[in-house]
């Protein structure tokens, strides 16, 4: 997730939100060259974390802070990333991501970890335990909340098994067999901790931990403003829409396959008509995802993608683009497929299609056939690409 962040300043400015003991924070410092302010409120962790860091001569680097990690003193814009493993939960994902915000700098990211469901109907038992101590959603629920919060997702990982047991589960089970069960409340502490090994062990197909790598909707890919306002476009938008197309295009032909798509209802997908509006709400950006197919299987067609000349090299297209792509994210769409630019589709996360065995069915360029999987752990179908009849292909 550090590789998916950058690329990074060279001595970029970290928040590790719930530090922890540190190892994080440690890590960020030693590998990134970080300047690291590390925040908890467990005074233990933190005096232990400030004296391995100058073990290690990383004191001038590492900063420890004890504070609630949803009310920090710090002034806007005051880090270039801001890193939260496996401690969000304490002030709840929604929360969090609302108070962070105006802390990132311009172009910043937020790495976070949060649990979620990973089936659609998890079972009784586990629902049950989750509701009471943390109420979980899917990845789709989540990056509905990140969007709402003012965030688009770059990167989402489900983190290993391994995880849970190598690095928790197992060293915890040996300290429990060493804890003093005479100590004012520790039996109650062991059959917590006992409960959920348990229900990890009996449901942990239901429910994973993964890894979101998010960054603010105001901000490009090289941290700059940006003034543009995605939606999903309304009725009204429709003869804008048709304006930009046929001022970005040499012809009327990319219009007319809009129009036809909108006629089209296997093709048609309310929502995912996206247009990228100025401050006084005209559009100047669009992008379009259609319903197409892989081998029979259901996918989407990214096209047309258009900017008004005099708003082109703005990030109006990037705008429209990025909340077309989060919204088919949100829906639970996976495949999304695009033909264009190899030097331009590829800060989407767009890659060759033949690396999915997926092809055209016309003759073209292998670099300019590409392909998007919105979700990593979802399987992808290879094969050809059936396009709606709107494209005439």
């Amino acid at each position: 997730m550090l590789e998916l962040a950058g690329p990074l300043p060279d001595h970029p400015r970290v928040l590790d939100a719930g530090c922890g003991p540190g190892r994080s924070a440690l890590l960020l410092a030693e590998e990134a060259g970080a300047h690291v302010t590390a925040v908890d409120l467990h005074q233990p962790y933190l005096d232990g974390l400030a004296a391995e860091a100058a073990r290690r001569g990383l004191g001038d680097r590492v900063t420890v802070v004890n504070c609630s990690m949803d009310r920090l003193p710090q002034p806007e814009h005051s880090f270039d990333v801001i890193w939260a493993e496996g401690s969000v939960y304490t002030v709840g994902f929604d929360v969090a991501l609302r108070a962070w915000r105006r802390l990132l700098a311009p172009g910043g990211v937020l790495v976070v970890t949060e649990l979620e469901w990973t089936v659609p109907s998890p079972a009784a038992p586990v629902r049950a335990y989750w509701d009471a101590a943390y109420p979980l959603r899917t990845h789709a629920e989540n990056t509905a909340a990140a969007q709402a919060a003012g965030y688009r997702v770059v990167a989402h990982w489900p983190l290993p098994e391994s995880d849970w047991w190598d690095e928790y589960y197992t060293p915890l089970t040996r300290r429990m067999a060493r804890a003093d069960a005479r100590r004012p409340g520790m039996p109650e502490a062991l059959a917590a901790h006992r409960a959920e090994i348990a229900m990890r062990r009996d449901h942990g197909s239901d429910y994973a931990y993964a890894a979101y790598l998010l960054r603010p909707h105001d901000t490009t890919e090289k941290g700059t403003m940006s003034t543009w306002t995605a939606r999903p476009e309304t009725p009204d938008d429709i003869p804008a829409v048709r304006d930009i197309l046929l001022a970005a295009f040499p012809t009327a032909a990319e219009a007319g396959i809009v129009d036809a798509l909108r006629a089209d209802p296997k093709a048609w997908i309310d929502g995912l008509s996206v247009v990228a509006a100025a401050p006084d709400g005209t559009p100047a950006g669009y992008a379009l995802l259609s319903r197409c197919h892989v081998d029979g299987q259901p996918a989407l067609a990214l096209a047309p993608c258009a900017v008004l000349p005099s708003a082109q090299r703005t990030g109006a297209g990037s705008a429209a683009i990025r909340a077309a792509l989060d919204a088919a994210r949100a829906m639970g769409e996976n495949l999304v497929l695009v033909l264009g630019h190899a030097d331009y589709y590829p800060r989407f996360g767009f890659t060759p299609a033949s690396r999915f065995g997926i092809r055209a069915p016309f003759e073209v360029p292998d670099e300019a056939m590409m392909a998007l999987a919105l979700d990593d752990t979802r399987p992808v179908p290879a094969g050809t690409i059936h396009y709606p009849a709107a494209f005439g292909v």
